[in-house]
């Protein structure tokens, strides 16, 4: 598998803090070895739009879609709770 960046996720990653830019990182690789990996809580988000959203820290999460042997990163935003 391999990562496809939108511009979205871009310009939220790179206006994020140091520590959740290395966080998003280092889960983005663990997507790419593993979808079912345990520290990603990777679910289905919207079925309807086929957007599944995965862990980057305890407060943020990053969203992507799942194109053939791609992931699309769509954005990374704190989680709204």
């Amino acid at each position: 598998m391999r990562a496809v960046y939108t511009q979205r996720f871009l310009d939220s990653y790179a206006s994020s803090p140091p520590e959740i830019q290395r966080a998003a990182d280092r889960r983005v690789a663990l997507l790419l070895q593993d979808l079912r990996h345990p520290s990603l809580r990777a679910k289905k988000y919207d079925e309807a739009r086929d957007l599944w959203q995965a862990r980057a820290t305890g407060s943020w999460r990053f969203y992507f879609q799942i194109e053939g042997d791609a992931y699309h990163l769509i954005d990374l935003t704190p989680h709204p709770k």
